[in-house]
């Protein structure tokens, strides 16, 4: 299946939580010795994914898995979450976390990192940078693939982009200053916003880490994204708070790209 990005998001190409689940009482009626019910299989997952937080670019969860391979390739295969998802700390294992539907208003797409059986290893949207869980591929996940990588060299202040693994266009970027430099790692583009309020870049493009320097941005969660800027003085600098700031004609690419594409911060 082929992706597409519009200007609004990404076709096929509020992050409040779920109450929890209460318990309802057995009442006994006499029988001292009578055993009590079994609470059924799938009331237990309903409670226990009620009772986790979202996995969004707003939160943390501090024991997530890590990367096992920050720099590695994928196979492209990434995950469009329809629907609150259990993620596992590992196959068939402790649930700390659920991925909703949407982030930052976009649909929900993240890049498979690895597989076993129905179960994907996934790259989160939270902190810490690098943080993984496992989730079960089932009717409310659909799967596709992005031909696409972006590759920044941050040090070359460089940006490449990959199709099939062959280049597609290439472009000098700016990218974080020595006090607030580029996280490195593999990540993935997150969502697509359409500026509206600076108007320094038409689009914005989240991608799922974090400022190691600051916490937060503006009062936003410190997110670090692909973004343009107005004044091309800034391409070849390590000049900006930890985003990479692209010229017109690579963002206008970089916007095409479907979400859960994998981006290379090396």
């Amino acid at each position: 299946m082929s992706l597409r990005r519009t200007a609004g998001g990404t076709a096929p190409a509020g992050r409040s939580l779920a109450a929890a689940l209460g318990l309802a009482c057995l009442a006994l009626t006499g029988c001292a010795a009578a055993e009590p019910a079994e609470r059924p299989a799938y009331a237990m997952a309903r409670a226990d994914l009620g009772m986790q937080a979202d996995a969004t670019t707003f939160t943390e969860f501090p024991t997530a898995p890590a990367d096992p391979a920050p720099e590695g390739d994928t196979e492209g295969v990434v995950l469009r979450v329809q629907a609150d998802t259990a993620v596992h700390s590992s196959p068939g294992g402790p649930v700390f976390a659920k991925l909703p539907a949407k982030q930052l208003d976009n649909p929900t797409w993240v890049p498979v990192i690895a597989e076993r059986g129905k179960w994907a290893q996934v790259l989160l949207p939270s902190r810490p940078n690098g943080a993984t869980g496992w989730v079960q591929e089932d009717q409310r996940i659909q799967r596709a693939r992005t031909p696409y990588v972006v590759d920044v060299d941050i040090d070359a202040r460089r940006l490449e982009v990959l199709r099939d693994g062959a280049p597609i266009g290439e472009w000098v970027v700016g990218v974080g200053a020595p006090d607030s430099p580029t996280p490195r790692g593999r990540t993935f583009i997150m969502a697509a916003i359409e500026e509206t309020v600076t108007k320094f870049s038409p689009i914005i493009l989240p991608l799922g880490t974090h400022s190691n320097t600051f916490s937060t941005y503006g009062g936003g969660p410190g997110t670090v994204a692909l973004h343009g800027w107005p004044e091309p003085s800034v391409f070849g600098q390590a000049s900006s708070d930890g985003c990479v700031r692209v010229p017109d004609d690579a963002l206008r690419l970089l916007a095409t790209l479907p979400l859960g594409t994998l981006v290379h911060l090396r």
